[in-house]
């Protein structure tokens, strides 16, 4: 095995943070009107609405594993890359047809899996291609590209489906599109490995490096609670606040551009710095200020989101780079797949238990109560996390086995 520790080509590392662009811009195109586009057209519950959010996740989770552990085993990135972003533009046309409500949540379920399949595979490549000196410069460009898509994707949304609902997925179908014709055009195999390991190998080597289960607990965690920023905050802002799909988008995106903006200086600071502090510290600070949204007066929503993007930009790219740290290069793949599984169990998650407990909440104590409550819960899963693992990352980063 040889390890490509070579300098990456900088224009091509910026053209894999405009395709992080166009492959994340359809995430949030959806989250403005999510009331609209689910809630309403199929007139379903609250839950059920979030339940659009939670679904693809579903499917996500299983497919990350897979297409690391694919890629792994054969070698080849890109075709793959390619081939689930035109299923994934796909998805998109066929969920702005007239369907019934089970048949369109499972073609969301198809689209999860083709979205996660592109972006584990988008993230491998970026970790390979930076060498072993320069991951926190290529990965921090590629995930402030992908911060940057859901950063904009939601004001956009928000402004599309003001006339039509419908719009958003016909405009996320085209952009994948285009994204997979970027794919094909910039894309390269890395050069991280000569060898491939099967399918046992891969499962091998995890097993003996299981101190990557620190950072996928992380992962888990901070994609439970962005679960209810996609999903909780858009019914908390249109139902409690009274913003329309416009104002929806802005709020979120208020929240995503200094997640995006800032992903790239803080991954490599990461290079330079602990991940530990930067990946315990964000994380508290994110987990304090989320418990106690649903308290806060309208006045005070845009301000409190552009300070939690920018606390949940401090974390963000040290949980990749740690993740990173704790494997060998041969199942660098597996091990980011590993990642996103963790971080699409906790997506699956955070939707459902924002719209159970505000549901439930709501039927006793009215609709604030039920908001307050689920963004308590979620602020408060973050802190936890912080709680546990913290000791664990402390005897690791003492063994040099990450900062």
């Amino acid at each position: 095995m040889t390890v490509d520790t070579s300098a990456p080509n900088k224009a091509r590392v910026a053209m894999m943070g405009l395709l992080a662009v166009s492959i994340m811009m359809p995430v949030t195109l959806p989250v403005p009107i999510l009331r609209e586009l689910v809630g309403e057209r199929f007139a379903v519950s609250e839950l059920l609405t979030s339940l659009f959010m939670s679904i693809n996740m579903v499917g996500a989770a299983i497919a990350a594993p897979l297409a690391g552990a694919l890629a792994d085993r054969i070698g080849k990135r890109r075709p793959l890359v390619i081939g689930a972003l035109i299923v994934d533009a796909l998805c998109f046309l066929a969920m702005a047809l007239d369907l019934p409500f089970p048949v369109f949540m499972g073609i969301r379920f198809v689209e999860g899996c083709a979205h996660i399949f592109a972006l584990s595979l988008l993230l491998s490549i970026s970790a390979s291609l930076g060498g072993e000196n320069g991951r926190g410069f290529t990965m921090g460009v590629t995930g402030a590209g992908m911060m940057l898509g859901v950063a904009i994707g939601a004001p956009i949304g928000g402004i599309l489906g003001r006339e039509d609902v419908l719009r958003p997925l016909m405009v996320g179908a085209g952009l994948l599109v285009a994204a997979s014709l970027l794919a094909a055009f910039i894309l390269m195999e890395p050069k991280s490995t000569e060898t491939r390991p099967g399918a046992g190998e891969i499962w091998r080597a995890i097993k003996r490096h299981r101190a990557m289960i620190a950072p996928l607990v992380f992962a888990f965690a901070d994609r439970f609670t962005v679960g209810f920023y996609t999903t909780t905050f858009s019914l908390f802002a249109s139902g409690l606040h009274g913003a329309d799909p416009p104002q929806v988008g802005m709020w979120i995106a208020i929240f995503m551009l200094p997640f995006a903006l800032l992903s790239f200086p803080f991954g490599v600071l990461a290079d330079r710095f602990s991940k530990t502090a930067l990946l315990c510290g964000g994380s508290t600070l994110y987990g304090v200020l989320t418990a106690s949204l649903g308290f806060w007066p309208t006045e005070w929503i845009a301000p409190g989101m552009a300070i939690i993007g920018t606390s949940a930009a401090v974390m963000f790219v040290p949980s990749m780079l740690m993740t990173t740290d704790l494997t060998p290069p041969e199942i660098r793949s597996t091990a980011l797949g590993a990642f996103n599984t963790a971080g699409s169990l906790g997506f699956i998650l955070g939707p459902l238990t924002g719209g159970f407990v505000s549901d439930a909440v709501r039927a006793s104590h009215g609709a604030a109560a039920g908001y307050q409550a689920a963004f308590g819960v979620a602020g408060v899963a973050e802190i936890v996390c912080v709680l546990v693992a913290l000791p664990f990352l402390l005897r690791l980063r003492a063994r040099g086995l990450t900062t």
